[in-house]
């Protein structure tokens, strides 16, 4: 069924529309939640929050990528669920992995509530603009998608250490662009 077609249910406010954005989604936003949470039940809780908060959310919104608009739901969810479970402790999910990875570029005060901030800033968005295709995809998909290296290699048809490579340009090159832009790195 198509997004327009299912959004339109949410505003008639016809069931319809739960099973079918779970038909639809439920694989994509359990990959979201599972690569932040590392636990497959806490995956599925997301989904499931997500799908009551599309419900409560449309109306009054009505999104134009009903894909996007779940997603960040989901992102959102399971990231305040990994902080709200790991306050002490740090596991090794996706998440922490590539948070760790950035945190070069955070300067000492800030929290991973500061980077999503910046990642969802002009500057940030200006400077995606300026990679080409591959690299910006790749940076997406680890950074904000949390996928592994090897998952964004196999999409690109790349080696593993082409992505590493390619990544670790990106988050150099993003140092030197928030640098020039007056950010304290």
């Amino acid at each position: 069924m198509q997004d327009e077609i299912i959004v339109d249910l949410f505003w008639q406010r016809d069931e319809t529309a739960l099973r079918e954005t779970e038909a639809k989604y439920s694989a994509y936003l359990q990959k979201i939640a599972y690569n932040i949470l590392a636990d497959i039940e806490d995956a599925k809780e997301a989904v499931n929050e997500t799908l009551l908060r599309a419900w409560n959310s449309i109306p009054p919104q009505r999104p134009g990528l009903l894909k996007t608009y779940l997603g960040k739901i989901t992102r959102q969810l399971s990231i305040d669920t990994y902080r709200r479970a790991h306050r002490k402790k740090r596991i090794a999910s996706e998440y922490t992995v590539s948070l760790d990875e950035l945190s070069d570029i955070l300067s000492e005060g800030d929290t991973p509530d500061d980077f999503d901030s910046k990642l969802l800033g002009e500057e940030i968005e200006k400077y995606l603009k300026s990679l080409n295709e591959n690299a910006r995809t790749a940076f997406v998909q680890r950074y904000y998608f949390n996928d592994t290296v090897r998952e964004i290699a196999a999409r690109q048809n790349a080696s593993e250490s082409k992505i590493k490579s390619m990544l670790y340009r990106t988050r150099c090159g993003l140092k030197e662009f928030l640098e020039k832009e007056g950010y304290e790195i």
